[in-house]
């Protein structure tokens, strides 16, 4: 089996997301960080909910945290399925990132030149990195800087898109 590195930096932290909603089991699990990266949350959706979603733009000066996934080739093809890939909601990118416990890996992760400086991301969309940057020990510093994203509730359309991409974006298991 084919293995590679997935740098997650938005909801799919937080496990209940990537393992549950997404339904990939990864190898391993480390908290990482990418420099001359820099978090915006101003990624418009793919289907118009009025909020936005968190992205990842180059940026000398810059640093994200987030969680260094190992996963299977065909999970990885699913995150790309999933995210929008072949639709160009994101673009993967190759990204050098260092371990929080000290080693160094290259990983891909998602990116895109769509933004809307207009939306705001939701409270539960917010929870989700918050709760995924806790529960992988991210820095404090990080998880307050999470916590201080203006955000809002969330729109009744929003609730309609994830009920239908839920149904969607579910890896299915072998065996179905």
């Amino acid at each position: 089996m084919s293995w590679v590195w997935y740098f997650a930096y938005g909801s799919n932290m937080q496990a209940a997301t990537f393992r549950g909603r997404r339904g990939i089991m990864p190898r391993q699990a480390v908290a990482a960080k990418a420099v001359g990266w820099r978090l915006v949350l101003d990624k418009p959706p793919l289907l118009s909910t009025g909020h936005s979603f968190a992205n990842v733009v180059p940026d000398a000066g810059a640093t994200v945290y987030g969680v260094a996934y190992e996963i299977s080739a065909e999970d990885y093809a699913h995150v790309e399925f999933s995210e929008g890939v072949q639709l160009g909601n994101y673009l993967r990118a190759e990204v050098d990132l260092e371990t929080l416990q000290g080693g160094t890996l290259r990983a891909c992760t998602l990116t895109s030149d769509k933004r809307a400086t207009d939306l705001k991301p939701s409270h539960r969309y917010m929870g989700l990195l918050i709760e995924g940057a806790m529960e992988h020990g991210l820095p404090d510093a990080w998880i307050t800087a999470l916590r201080e994203i203006p955000a809002e509730e969330e729109s009744e359309a929003a609730k309609a898109a994830r009920a239908l991409l839920d149904r969607v974006i579910r890896k299915k298991p072998a065996a179905e």
